[in-house]
Formats: C-alpha cells, sequence, structure tokens
C-alpha cells in the first residue's frame, strides 16, 4: 500500500511540474519546442556513438576469441560477439522500421516539428 501512495505523489509531483506546459499550451510553446529539440540533438548524438559502442563491443570480443589464451576467455569473447551483432542487427531494424512507416505515410524525416495552434482567440467569441 505504501508503494501505490509513492506511486501516486510521483504521478502528483510530475503533473504540478507539467502545468505551466499544459497552461501554455495556446501559446508559443517556446519552452516546449526548445525542450524538445535539445533532446532531439541529443538523441542524433548518442545514436552513432552507440552504434560505434556495439561495433567496438564485436571487435573487443573477436579479440578475446583469438587472443583470449584460455577458455573463459574464449567463451566470454564470444557471448560478447554475439550481443554486439544483437545489438547492432535491433538498432538497424529499428531505423529501418522507422523509415519504412514514415516513407509509407509521407512523412519526412529530420525536419522541424510544428505544433498545431488554435486560431482567434477571446475576442472572436460572438456575443449574444
Amino acid at each position: 500500500m505504501r508503494f501505490l501512495t509513492q506511486k501516486w505523489a510521483y504521478v502528483g509531483a510530475a503533473a504540478l511540474l507539467l502545468t505551466p506546459a499544459v497552461a501554455d499550451a495556446q501559446g508559443q510553446l517556446t519552452g516546449v519546442r526548445t525542450l524538445i529539440g535539445s533532446v532531439i540533438s541529443i538523441v542524433n548524438i548518442l545514436i552513432p556513438l552507440l552504434m560505434t559502442l556495439a561495433v567496438a563491443a564485436f571487435f573487443w570480443g573477436l579479440v578475446k576469441v583469438l587472443w583470449g589464451g584460455g577458455e573463459e576467455a574464449s567463451s566470454n569473447g564470444k557471448t560478447l560477439m554475439i550481443w554486439g551483432v544483437i545489438t547492432l542487427f535491433v538498432m538497424v531494424a529499428v531505423f529501418g522500421l522507422i523509415q519504412f512507416i514514415a516513407g509509407n505515410l509521407g512523412i519526412s524525416t529530420g525536419g522541424s516539428l510544428t505544433p498545431p495552434t488554435v486560431s482567434g482567440g477571446a475576442s472572436s467569441v460572438p456575443t449574444p
């Protein structure tokens, strides 16, 4: 029961922290746009880095297999190579799936995000 109370406390805190963004939903959303742009920039930097680490893990496993010097080192190297290949496969498959879906839905990738806006305002409401 204590876990549920603590969980709802976190949900409430998150809701309070997000209230300014929700209140500015009809405004310019510059803070949210900046946040989204920053997250996208970080992800765009991390993806090639993670692919490089997966390739490095594969080759490190290959080095362990070839020059490990023992059965245990060879076994660890094979495991590392297998996980390196699995990681690369998953990353490339997800990238390809996203490109395939975006292409079929007519979504251009690599562009900027334009949030929807509400036209009009308080002055556009007809008076009785």
